[in-house]
This record gives structure tokens, sequence and C-alpha cells, in this order.
């Protein structure tokens, strides 16, 4: 089967999207700026300069004076069988993102989780799918009352409370697509086979801050705590942006929105930063 192609807009998009970045590059050169493509495996924050260590040439660590963490934060997995076969190729961990493709249009969707999170993310698909299925292990949704209304009164949304995905299927080859999930009662124990040609997964995310860990404070799910309007941490010269200590309004907000909350959490770290450096020099 062909893969499906992606429409003019989607093109425009992406193409817009990529000049963007190639910009604001080439601003941040413009201005000085030594860009560095490496992956840090190890920091040492115990002391300034702090050292940076790459997983490239661990023996030639980088210093700063300053940091700003934005390493982001990751969609969890259900690590279902058939997850890794059909990821992209008809599971997603994000429906603002995918939402619109064609592979979904007009096709029946699902979605795992009982949060806000998972409750906008439906919302939003029925948009695309001719009809949204939202699975939730336990009894009750666990969104807000307000979340919670507008997807149980949703006309093209149906809960299945207390019951888990246990199989993703779909067809085979390199190139097959999802077209249907095996779903468990988890009170009965019985089984049953869902048709769906998207999955959709909002069971929280993990901000990608081990490496930080026990040199910076975060919370009891590892995002780096700031205090309240800044993107201070409780270590001098080191700042955190976006999603690595923004769980919040991550999930609460559209993509539009996530964006400008993002640019301004990001443009705040620096502003701060750089605060920082010219006090030092």
């Amino acid at each position: 089967m062909p893969l499906p192609v992606p429409s003019l807009k989607q093109h425009q998009w992406l193409k817009q999207s990529s000049t963007n970045q190639d910009a604001m590059r080439a601003q941040s050169l413009r201005f000085g700026t030594t860009i560095h493509t490496e992956t840090i495996t190890r920091v040492d924050l115990s002391s300034r300069p702090f050292t940076l260590f790459s997983e490239s040439d661990p023996s030639t660590p980088v210093t700063a004076s300053a940091l700003i963490i934005a390493t982001g934060a990751s969609a969890r997995r259900l690590n279902l069988p058939g997850e890794d076969k059909y990821w992209q190729n008809g599971i997603s961990a994000c429906a603002v993102c995918d939402g619109a493709v064609p592979i979904f249009r007009n096709k029946p969707l699902v979605v795992i989780g009982g949060g806000d999170s998972a409750a906008e993310e439906a919302i939003f698909l029925t948009k695309y799918g001719s009809h949204v299925t939202v699975l939730v292990r336990k009894e009750k949704l666990r969104a807000s009352k307000t979340m919670a209304k507008r997807l149980t009164t949703h006309p093209k949304v149906t809960i299945k409370y207390n019951t888990v995905a246990t199989e993703v299927m779909g067809e085979p080859g390199d190139r097959g697509l999802m077209t249907g999930l095996k779903i468990k009662d988890v009170q009965s124990g019985k089984e049953q086979e869902l048709k769906g040609n998207g999955l959709f997964y909002a069971v929280g995310h993990d901000p990608a801050t081990k490496m930080f860990q026990g040199q910076i404070e975060c919370d009891a799910e590892g995002y780096v705590l700031t205090q309240p309007g800044t993107s201070y941490t409780n270590v001098d010269g080191v700042f955190a942006a976006g999603d690595v200590q923004d769980k919040r309004y991550r999930q609460a907000i559209t993509s539009a929105g996530m964006f400008a909350s993002h640019l301004f959490s990001h443009t705040l770290a620096f502003l701060e930063s750089a605060s920082v450096l010219a006090n030092i020099s």
C-alpha cells in the first residue's frame, strides 16, 4: 500500500516550519552564537563554571557559566504487542500534531487515558475521525468536571470504562497501517476486538531530567522546579524552560497556545541567563 501523500497545506506548514528554524539559527549565528550539535550525557552542577560531557567526546568536557535546561518531556508508551510496528502508522502520542493526517480522516479513532489531556485530544479528534472511542482503565474519568461533561455529552464520542488495550492489530508488511485493537474489561476479563485506524496515547509524559536529578530540585515526577513566574531553579546560574518544567499548561492548552507559552518560557530563560552572565562579566 502506498503511503498517504501529505496535503498542500501540510507541505506549506512543513516548509514554513523549516524556514523559521533556519532563520532563527542564522540570526543566532549572526549575533555571535557558537552552535555545537552534541548529545550531552552527563553534567556537573556542583560548581561554576558548570561542566557538560558529550557522548561523542566525554574526555573533553564543555564548561558554561549559565545553563538553560530545555530537554523537554516524552510521551509515555504502553509497550503493547504491535505498538512498535504501527507507531506512526496509526499510533501517535499527539492528536494535535497528527490528528489531521489523511490516514485518520473519517475513520474510527481511539484515545487511551482518562484525564484532561485525553478528553481534550478526543474532542479535538472528532473534527477528523468518524467516531472516537476513549478507553479508561478505571470506572470514572480523572478529567475536570467541565472537560468530563464536554466529553461525555459529545455525540461522536464513546467512553469504555474499566477497559484496557491488550494488542494493536493491523495490515501486514513494513508499511501496513493499524486497523484495530484487542481490548479487555478489567472487571469481567472479557476480551473483544475494536475497530480503529488511529490510536492516540494520553497517559502522561516523562521529563528528560535523569542527568540532572540529585543536582537540581525536581518534583516527585521528575519535572524541574522553578520559582513561580520565572525560569530560575534552586541552583544559581541554572534555568529551566519548556516541557521540562511545565506540566500544567502543556496538558491544558492547544497547539497555538502551547507554542506561545513555550516561546515565552524559552525567551524568559534566555533573558534571565543573559542577565546573570552580564553580572558575572
